[in-house]
């Protein structure tokens, strides 16, 4: 006797994609990169597996390609899931404007706490800037200059990076807060999570302790 095959619950399927965004935000590039130059990443500099630390515990180069890669496993799943995963979002109408950020979020959180890696992952800079190019590119151009702007002007990554973390959410309520709530309160949630993750910084920046960036460093 042959039984029917149940169909697969639209839920199932959209858990599946969140869960899969996870697990590509938690691809430990800094790690691998810096272990492909003979170099335990979490046992130099700031012990951090993310762009920063590469760049200056590895060299230039592998620093900024640890930021592509670190950013595109934010933009693929913000970018490209919705798009993959469109036959569940039928089920959830109230789901199609956000799925991509949701996936972001799932990929952002896979970054700063990896499941492989016990869940001591990086800040989710990188990561949030590949997101926030999927979803707000307007907000994301307007963080990115102030990141720009503190970076040369303190030479502090992290103060660069605490300034971009607040743009953005600043820039988010300026820009889309007339296609709904959502993308600015996220914005929001996500620029005070990478704050968070900063807080080591914060304490050396106000001890006047924390290292500045050397432009100069070569590969």
């Amino acid at each position: 006797m042959c039984y029917p095959i149940a169909p697969v619950q639209p839920w199932f399927h959209l858990t599946l994609w969140l869960a899969l965004a996870y697990l590509v935000g938690a691809l430990p590039c800094g790690l691998w990169l810096a272990k492909l130059n003979g170099v335990d990443i979490r046992a130099v500099g700031s012990h951090n597996i993310g762009a920063t630390n590469v760049y200056r515990c590895v060299g230039k180069g592998w620093g900024l390609l640890t930021f592509v890669l670190d950013a595109l496993k934010g933009l693929v799943p913000a970018l490209v899931f919705p798009m993959l995963g469109k036959s569940a979002l039928p089920a959830f109408p109230s789901l199609e404007g956000c799925f991509g950020l949701l996936c972001g979020v799932a990929a952002i959180l896979g970054h700063n706490f990896p499941i492989y890696l016990g869940f001591k992952g990086g800040k989710g800079v990188s990561t949030s800037a590949g997101v926030l190019l999927g979803v707000a590119p307007a907000a994301v151009g307007l963080g990115a200059l102030a990141w720009a702007l503190l970076l040369v002007a303190t030479r502090y990554m992290s103060l660069a990076s605490l300034g971009g973390a607040v743009a953005v959410p600043a820039a988010g309520w300026f820009f889309y807060r007339g296609q709904g709530l959502a993308l600015p309160v996220v914005l929001t949630l996500l620029g005070l999570l990478v704050i968070v993750r900063h807080h080591a910084n914060l304490r050396r920046l106000l001890a006047g302790t924390e290292n500045k960036f050397q432009f100069g460093k070569q590969a």
